[in-house]
């Protein structure tokens, strides 16, 4: 398996960041398998920055490994910025790392709904102490919906690592 050129350009920034930032990261994946860990992984010295990640395709996995409340999932469903919220804070914990990613969402061809559709993803950012979600809508088949919800995690986590270096040497 190899990784897109995109996606390995958007892995090797990511991971010069957090070299400069002397941090850590994490995954907490459902919908991406793995997929952004991979892609981090790919790049010759990650371990410097990546200890360990959860692939957590089930509500039970998420439950156990990243201490996701079951009040959230029923509430909320699996696919739900409050569920990716917990994801991302329980997997920054549990692998004791500065940041953190957690994806959960449709990539289809089944499982869509009226509220959630095929391409529904949610994504949680965890950095050093404070969580983020947004959701987006992607389009195409199963696996473009995961790479582009691993290039759209890459991204905002470059863009969020960006931020915080700007705003705290201001």
């Amino acid at each position: 398996m190899t990784v897109p050129a995109q996606t390995q350009l958007l892995a090797t920034e990511l991971g010069q960041l957090l070299l400069r930032k002397k941090s850590t990261i994490t995954t907490a994946e459902s919908c991406t398998g793995g997929g952004i860990a991979y892609s981090l992984t790919a790049i010759a010295g990650s371990s410097a920055y990546l200890d360990r990640s959860f692939i957590t395709y089930s509500n039970k996995a998420k439950q156990q490994l990243l201490a996701v409340k079951s009040a959230t999932l029923l509430q909320f469903g699996a696919v739900s910025l409050e569920t990716v919220a917990e994801m991302a804070t329980g997997a920054a914990l549990a692998a004791n790392a500065q940041v953190a990613v957690a994806v959960s969402g449709i990539a289809g061809p089944d499982g869509g709904s009226a509220l959630k559709p095929v391409g529904t993803v949610c994504f949680g950012f965890h950095l050093f102490g404070h969580t983020v979600t947004t959701r987006m809508l992607f389009h195409g088949d199963r696996c473009a919906v995961r790479q582009q919800s691993i290039d759209f995690a890459l991204q905002q986590l470059i863009l969020l690592l960006t931020e915080e270096t700007h705003s705290t040497t201001v």
